[in-house]
């Protein structure tokens, strides 16, 4: 991982004791279409040298660990800056400042400008997307979503006609070969595993899964992947990721189709999110809470 700085893996802020909201420092966010961020920090008082510190929940180690010099910048504002370069690997961080070494402090979100992220279609010439979406968790505090993709196979139109899911996709970092095929595998028997032929144009693909036949083995999670060059190359997970939205799940919701079966009745399916805004198909007893 290359980072600005890293702070040992025992810091304090390891204690996960969070400020008063209301007491906290604020930064405003602006995400740039590199999958770059700007924090504006309000002055976190105290004297010295003053940072930007980037904490990955359960952090174990240093690399878990991100610390951004702050700078002064306009209105008696602070100013860091997390590049495209900068590697941050997948999770979600935790947002503090800390001044000369002090007891690192939650920061509060403020405005999140997060217009470049809509539609935002990178060059995949580095073989991977890098995303970096600032939210406020339901505590009040400041968090940025981090998904490091190499290579990235993100899900575009989604339409269900019947009992038939057609997904459009476009890759990145890889090409799309004459081998390449897409696989739904039972999230609770890894080894069964169903395959559909796409159809490819340059980078961008689509193919039609049937929940009728999915079914069939019974309610449960379904998780889709992407082989762009067949059983010899990488497996790819399907993903939305280029967007403005960090937790999609509840955000993207699609209908379910009802289907029967032969083993267990009638049974509803669907395309979901999950809480990684990976692709999946939800297969379950009609009528069932939501997952």
């Amino acid at each position: 991982m290359t980072a600005l700085a890293t702070s040992d893996a025992a810091s304090p802020c390891d204690t996960g004791a969070d400020q008063h909201v209301a007491a906290a420092p604020r930064a405003d966010c602006i995400a740039d279409s590199a999958g770059g961020l700007t924090f504006d920090v309000t002055d976190p008082g105290g004297e010295g040298a003053a940072y930007l510190l980037l904490r990955r929940r359960e952090a174990t180690s240093s690399e878990d660990y991100v610390r951004l010099p702050l700078s002064p910048a306009a209105d008696g504002r602070l100013r860091a800056a997390l590049p495209s370069s900068v590697e941050l690997p997948e999770g979600r961080w935790n947002a503090y400042a800390e001044v000369a070494g002090g007891t690192p402090r939650r920061l509060a979100p403020g405005v999140n400008d997060l217009r470049s992220l809509v539609d935002r279609a990178p060059s995949g010439a580095r073989g991977h997307i890098a995303v970096r979406i600032p939210y406020a968790t339901k505590q009040g505090n400041l968090s940025v979503r981090s998904w490091l993709r190499a290579p990235h196979a993100e899900v575009g139109e989604i339409r269900i006609d019947g009992t038939s899911v057609t997904v459009r996709g476009r890759v990145y970092g890889t090409e799309l070969t004459g081998a390449a095929y897409t696989e739904a595998t039972r999230r609770a028997e890894p080894d069964r595993i169903e395959r559909y032929e796409p159809t490819a144009d340059g980078v961008e693909f689509s193919f039609t899964l049937h929940c009728d036949v999915l079914a069939e083995s019974g309610p449960g999670p379904w998780d889709l992947w992407l082989r762009p060059a067949g059983e010899s190359g990488p497996r790819v997970r399907l993903a939305r990721l280029l967007d403005d939205v960090p937790d999609k799940k509840t955000i993207f919701t699609y209908p379910a189709t009802r289907t029967g079966t032969a083993a267990y009745g009638p049974l509803e399916a669907g395309p979901y999110y999950t809480n990684d805004n990976d692709l999946a198909l939800r297969i379950r007893e009609t009528g069932a809470v939501e997952d």
